[in-house]
């Protein structure tokens, strides 16, 4: 499949291509409006509100004028105000920032099997693609496979339809398995056999229970603070990087600003009752401080 990406944003876009490329996706990146007009279309647009050179809005508007192609906007404009706006001028889909590459591929593929239900002409061309999953298949590879198995291939293949990747990539159905036997575990799963709480200085973690006390007072964390607090205690002191940060407790293929990992940091700093707590290394990551005086240590309750 062609995928026509338009992102300004090299952090987001470069990573993006790579992603796609691992589930066959033939990606063609352009970062402005006017370059966005000017490409082939492809199979689907995946396209970014924020472009330097004209909104986003208006680049859908002008697409819809002369294509039906597919366009999943990508963008962190997440009002309500905002999708209306994107999906009534055309778009088929909306996905805010932060968002994974499996929930985006999962979109594009929802979006293409809408797409080819009401308006299956528009997929007729590629005959390696569309038709590898209709009723077609038969007459695109039927020399090759026989009448029989492109009778019996349609039905077999309806119902894994779904899981597919796209058609024409021999090697893009080894590479999902791999994206999830990669993904990292959880924050603090290396400590889960102890359910002993863990003490560092005046901070008491329980990853048993996710409750946090900060001298003998306890500390209401959201779901995400707790697990990137629970990560950097699983070695105090030590520098995690950002990247890690990212990819353990919100997702291995994150795309998006790394500003909502800044966002749970501060919060962190606050709610913890010092800012030194958590140290910043400019351009690396962050790093759990332990007190003067104080070791880390497990609070072995008998």
């Amino acid at each position: 499949m062609q995928v026509l990406l338009v992102e300004d944003d090299v952090s987001i876009a470069e990573p993006l291509v790579d992603g796609l490329a691992r589930y066959g996706f033939t990606v063609q990146w352009v970062c402005t409006g006017d370059a966005a007009l000017d490409a082939p279309r492809g199979d689907m647009v995946l396209l970014d509100l924020g472009l330097p050179d004209m909104d986003g809005i208006d680049v859908c508007r002008e697409l819809r004028q002369d294509s039906d192609v597919p366009i999943i906007m990508l963008t962190a404009r997440g009002t309500e105000a905002d999708r209306v706006v994107g999906l009534e001028l055309g778009a088929d889909d909306y996905l805010a920032k932060p968002f994974s590459l499996r929930e985006l591929v999962a979109r594009i593929r929802a979006v293409t099997r809408r797409s080819r239900m009401t308006a299956p002409a528009r997929h007729a061309v590629p005959a390696g693609q569309s038709a590898g999953h209709g009723a077609g298949y038969g007459s695109a590879h039927g020399a090759g496979h026989g009448s029989a198995h492109s009778a019996s291939y349609g039905a077999a293949h309806s119902t894994a339809r779904h899981a597919a990747v796209p058609v024409g990539t021999a090697a893009a159905p080894a590479a999902r398995p791999a994206l999830v036997t990669a993904m990292p575990e959880a924050p603090g799963a290396r400590r889960a056999a102890d359910a002993s709480p863990q003490i560092i200085g005046d901070i008491r973690i329980d990853r048993r229970t996710r409750q946090v006390h900060v001298a003998g007072r306890p500390v209401t964390l959201a779901p995400k603070e707790f697990d990137v607090l629970a990560l950097l205690a699983e070695d105090p002191g030590a520098v995690c990087s950002r990247q890690h940060i990212l990819g353990t407790v919100w997702d291995p293929n994150f795309f998006g600003p790394t500003k909502t990992l800044d966002v749970h940091i501060a919060a962190l700093r606050r709610k913890l009752g010092d800012p030194r707590r958590i140290e910043t290394l400019r351009c690396v990551g962050f790093r759990l401080t332990v007190s003067s005086g104080y070791e880390a240590r497990a609070d072995k309750v008998s």
